[in-house]
C-alpha cells in the first residue's frame, strides 16, 4: 500500500493558512488650541484706544473719562456704550474706529508674545484669537504680529459677544479642537466668565489691564510664562483613537 508522504516542517509552515493581521493600536496626542485675546494680551493697545476715546469726546462732546470707558474692557463696544449711557452709540463708534485705524501704529507687541506664539505653533497647537474688538479694526493690530493664526473671532461673526460662550465654541469648532483641549488666555472679567461659561481653562495675564479677581485662578506674570503648558501637554498621555479620553 502506498502511502502519502508526511510533509515536512518547511512545508508545513509554507503551506499553513495565513493568519489575518491585527492592525496596531491607533494612538495620536490630542490636538490642543490656545486662544488668547487681543488687547491686553496680545498687544498693549491702551495708547491707541486712549487716543481713540480723546477724539470721540472731542467731536461728541463727552465727558465721560477714559477710565470709566476701559472699565469694561473686553466687552463689546455697543455694550459699552450701553453701560456708558452714550445716546449716539453709532455716531461714536464711527468715530472710534477711524480713530482706532488711525492711531493703530501706537500699538506695541508685549516683549515675548511673538516668540511664544511660533513655540506653540512649532509644537503643534492651532492658535486663534477672540477678541471683542471688530475686525476693520482688528485686522492691521493682528497683521503686526505675523503669526499664523487659525481663527480670529470678532463679534462681526456669528453668536453673542463676550462674555457668552459662544466667540469661544465658535472658534474651537473653527479649529477642531475641543474645549478640554484649549486654553484661553485674557486679561479682563468677561474673558475669565466666558472661558468658565465654555468650559475651557483660563489663565489671567498679568500683564495685560484687569485684575484675576477671585476665587483665584491660573495666573501667568509674563507671556513666556505660558510656556509652561508646552511642558505640560508633553508630559500628558496619548489617548487612543475612538476612546472616551
Amino acid at each position: 500500500m502506498t502511502t502519502s508522504p508526511v510533509p515536512t516542517t518547511a512545508e508545513q509552515t509554507t503551506n499553513a493558512p495565513t493568519a489575518p493581521l491585527t492592525p496596531p493600536t491607533l494612538q495620536r496626542v490630542a490636538q490642543r488650541a490656545l486662544l488668547l485675546d487681543l488687547d491686553g494680551v496680545l498687544l498693549d493697545t491702551r495708547p491707541v484706544m486712549r487716543e481713540a476715546w480723546r477724539k470721540v469726546q472731542e467731536d461728541h462732546h463727552l465727558d465721560i473719562p477714559f477710565a470709566a470707558y476701559e472699565a469694561h474692557l473686553g466687552r463689546e463696544f455697543s455694550d459699552i456704550m450701553e453701560r456708558l449711557g452714550v445716546v449716539d452709540a453709532d455716531g461714536v463708534h464711527r468715530t472710534y474706529g477711524a480713530a482706532s485705524t488711525a492711531a493703530a501704529h501706537l500699538a506695541q507687541e508685549f516683549i515675548g508674545i511673538t516668540d511664544v506664539l511660533h513655540a506653540f505653533v512649532a509644537a503643534g497647537w492651532r492658535l486663534g484669537v477672540v477678541t471683542s474688538k471688530h475686525v476693520d479694526r482688528a485686522a492691521p493690530l493682528l497683521a503686526q504680529l505675523g503669526c499664523p493664526f487659525g481663527t480670529v473671532r470678532t463679534p462681526t461673526g456669528s453668536g453673542r459677544s463676550k462674555p457668552a460662550p459662544d466667540p469661544l465654541l465658535l472658534a474651537l469648532v473653527e479649529l477642531g479642537v475641543d474645549p478640554a483641549s484649549a486654553v484661553y488666555i485674557g486679561d479682563m472679567p468677561v474673558d475669565r466668565e466666558a472661558a468658565t461659561r465654555a468650559g475651557v481653562p483660563y489663565i489671567h495675564a498679568a500683564w495685560g489691564y484687569g485684575e484675576p479677581g477671585s476665587p483665584a485662578v491660573a495666573v501667568a506674570q509674563s507671556p513666556t510664562d505660558l510656556l509652561a503648558l508646552l511642558h505640560q501637554a508633553t508630559a500628558c498621555t496619548p489617548f487612543v483613537e475612538g476612546s472616551l479620553v
